[in-house]
C-alpha cells in the first residue's frame, strides 16, 4: 500500500502541482501581497491560474495555426465516417432500435459467445468471456443515459455560449459538423470498449480506452505500446474528470446560482461548492449502477425541460428562424464583425463541439462498457445516438435561442474578449452560462429559475458521470481496493469546492487541455484498432438479420 500511496502523491505531484509552482515562483513579492488582500475564491483562482495556463499552451500547440489536436478529431472522425461506409446515417435507424431493445434476446440468449469471437488475453478465463454479456452491468439505455449525462452538460449551455461569443454564429455550423462527424469515432471507441472490457470475480466491468489499449495492441503485437499509452490516457483521464467533467460544471452551476439569488463571495461559492460536493458523493458511492439509476431518471427529465424550453423560444421566434439559419451558415463562411473569419469560427466550433460530446477523447467508452450484451458493436451503433443528442440537437437549439436574441443588437461579438459579449447598454461583458440564461429570460420571463434548476442537474449529472470515468482510470493505475477508490473520491469531492471558486477564465483554459490530453492515445489506439471494430460490426449485423 505505501507504493501506492507514493504513486498518489506523485501523480498529484507531477501532474497538477509541479507547474503551478513553478509558475508561482515566477510572480513578483507585489502580487502575491495583492493575492493575500483578495477575497477567498480569488484566492483559489490565483491558485488555479497557473496550472491552467500551463496545461492549455501544452495540450493546444499549433501546428500552421492550427491547434495540433483539433488536426487529429477532424481527421480521425472524417476517416472513420468514410471507412465505416457513413455509419453515422446508416445506421442511425438501428441504434434507435437497439436502444429500445428490439434485439436484447438475440444479444442475451443467442448463439454463446466463443473464444473465437472475442479477444483472449492474459488473465482472462474463456468461461467469464463467454459470459460478458450476463455480467453486464446495464442497460442499454442506461449505459446511455450516463454517457450522455457525461456530454449532455454545461457544454451545451455555457460552451455554445462561449462559441458564439468569440466565433459568432457562425461557430455554430461547425459545431454541428463536428458533431456528425463525431458520431463515427464515438461508435469506433464504444465498441472497443465493450470488447475489450474485463469482468471481475464478482461481475463488476472494468472497461475502456485504458484495456483497449493495452489488450488491443497486444492481441496485435505490439502489447509494450499498448501498455504505455493506456497508463498515458488513464492519467489524462483522471485529469479530465477533475477538469471537464467536475471544476467546469461545479464553477458554472455555481455562478448560475449566485446570479440568480443575488448572494455574492467567496465564502457563498464555497458554501456552495461543499453542498454540490455532499450530494455527489451521496451518489457515487455506490458505484455504476447507482450512477446509471440516478441518469436514467435525471438525463431525461433535464434534457426534456431544456429542449421543450427551447422550442417554445424557437417557435414563439418562428419568423426569425430563417434568418438566423442565415446568419449561421453565412458566418460559417465569411469573416463575420469582430471574428477572426473563417478560421477562427471553425476553430472555436469545432473546439467547443468536441468539448461537448467528447468524440474521440474515449471517456463514453468507459460508461458504454458496462452494457449488457454479447455483441460489442451493438453499444457501439447505441453510442451514435450520443454525440447526435449532445450536439446536433442540444447544441443547435442553444445557438438558435442565442443568435434570435441579437435580433436586436443587444450586444457585440469580439474574438478578442474569450470571456463573452459585449452588451451594448451597459457595456458589461457577458459570457457562459449568463448570456444563454439571458437569451432564454428574454422571452421566458422567470425561466431562469427553471434553467437554473436544469443547469445544476445537467452540472451534477455531469460530475458523477465523470466521477465513475476518472475512477476507473485510477484504478487501472493504482489498483482495485476500497481504499484506492477512497483516495479518488475524496479528491474528486474537493475538486468540486475548487470548481465552485474559481473563476471561467481559468477554469475553461483547465478544462478544455485535460479533455483534450485523452485525445492523442486514444485516436491513435482507434487508427491501429478499427479493423477488429469492422470484424464486430459484420458479426452483430450477421446475428440480427432476419430478427
Amino acid at each position: 500500500m505505501s507504493r501506492k500511496i507514493f504513486g498518489y502523491a506523485l501523480f498529484l505531484l507531477t501532474t497538477f502541482l509541479v507547474p503551478a509552482v513553478i509558475t508561482a515562483q515566477e510572480k513578483t513579492e507585489e502580487a502575491k501581497k495583492a493575492a493575500e488582500a483578495v477575497g477567498l475564491d480569488q484566492q483559489i483562482n490565483n491558485a488555479f491560474q497557473p496550472v491552467a495556463d500551463y496545461w492549455d499552451a501544452l495540450i493546444f500547440t499549433p501546428v500552421f495555426g492550427v491547434p495540433f489536436v483539433l488536426i487529429l478529431l477532424v481527421f480521425g472522425a472524417s476517416f472513420f465516417t468514410l471507412a465505416f461506409g457513413f455509419v453515422n446515417i446508416r445506421r442511425f435507424p438501428l441504434a434507435l432500435q437497439v436502444v429500445r431493445g428490439k434485439y436484447d434476446d438475440v444479444e442475451q440468449g443467442g448463439a454463446p459467445v466463443t473464444t473465437d469471437t472475442l479477444n483472449v488475453v492474459e488473465g482472462d478465463i474463456p468461461d467469464t468471456i463467454r459470459q460478458e454479456g450476463v455480467h453486464g452491468e446495464v442497460s442499454h439505455f442506461q449505459a446511455l443515459a450516463t454517457a450522455v449525462s457525461g456530454t449532455v452538460g454545461l457544454g451545451n449551455i455555457a460552451g455554445v455560449a462561449i462559441a458564439i461569443a468569440v466565433g459568432g454564429p457562425g461557430a455554430t455550423f461547425w459545431m454541428i459538423l463536428c458533431g456528425l462527424l463525431g458520431m463515427s469515432s464515438k461508435f469506433v471507441e464504444c465498441t472497443l470498449g465493450v470488447k475489450y472490457r474485463d469482468i471481475g470475480p464478482n461481475g463488476t466491468v472494468y472497461g475502456g480506452p485504458m484495456y483497449y489499449l493495452s489488450r488491443g495492441f497486444k492481441d496485435i503485437g505490439f502489447g509494450m505500446v499498448g501498455k504505455f499509452l493506456a497508463v498515458i490516457f488513464a492519467i489524462m483521464c483522471v485529469g479530465g474528470s477533475f477538469g471537464g467533467g467536475n471544476v467546469f460544471q461545479a464553477n458554472q452551476a455555481t455562478v448560475q446560482i449566485t446570479t440568480m439569488t443575488g448572494w455574492e463571495g467567496g465564502a457563498i461559492k464555497t458554501v456552495i461548492g461543499i453542498v454540490m460536493a455532499i450530494l455527489v458523493g451521496i451518489v457515487i458511492i455506490g458505484g455504476i449502477k447507482r450512477i446509471a439509476s440516478v441518469t436514467e431518471k435525471v438525463v431525461p427529465f433535464m434534457a426534456g425541460i431544456y429542449i421543450i424550453a427551447s422550442l417554445i423560444i424557437i417557435f414563439a421566434n418562428i419568423g426569425n428562424l430563417p434568418a438566423a439559419v442565415g446568419q449561421i451558415i453565412y458566418g460559417a463562411f465569411t469573416p463575420a464583425a469582430g471574428v477572426g473569419g473563417l478560421i477562427g469560427a471553425l476553430l472555436v466550433g469545432f473546439q467547443r463541439a468536441a468539448f461537448s460530446n467528447e468524440a474521440g477523447a474515449g471517456s463514453a467508452a468507459i460508461a458504454h462498457s458496462a452494457v449488457n450484451t454479447n455483441y460489442p458493436a451493438s453499444e457501439g451503433i447505441v453510442a451514435l445516438l450520443e454525440p447526435f443528442i449532445d450536439t446536433v440537437v442540444i447544441c443547435t437549439m442553444t445557438a438558435l435561442v442565442i443568435i434570435m436574441f441579437n435580433f436586436d443588437d443587444k450586444f457585440i461579438y469580439s474574438a478578442a474578449n474569450t470571456a463573452g459579449v459585449t452588451l451594448k447598454e451597459t457595456s458589461a461583458v457577458v459570457g457562459g452560462v449568463d448570456l444563454t440564461s439571458m437569451a432564454y429570460d428574454s422571452v421566458l420571463p422567470g425561466f431562469r429559475y427553471i434553467l437554473t434548476l436544469a443547469i445544476v442537474l445537467f452540472a451534477f449529472s455531469t460530475m458523477i458521470s465523470w466521477s465513475y470515468y476518472g475512477l476507473q482510470a485510477w484504478k487501472y493505475l493504482f489498483g482495485r481496493s476500497g481504499a484506492v477508490d477512497m483516495v479518488y473520491k475524496i479528491l474528486f469531492l474537493i475538486f468540486v469546492v475548487i470548481g465552485a471558486a474559481a473563476s471561467l477564465g481559468a477554469v475553461v483554459k483547465f478544462s478544455d487541455a485535460m479533455i483534450f490530453a485523452m485525445v492523442f492515445p486514444n485516436m491513435l489506439g482507434l487508427f491501429f484498432l478499427f479493423p477488429k471494430v469492422k470484424e464486430e460490426l459484420n458479426r452483430y449485423l450477421e446475428a440480427i438479420k432476419g430478427s
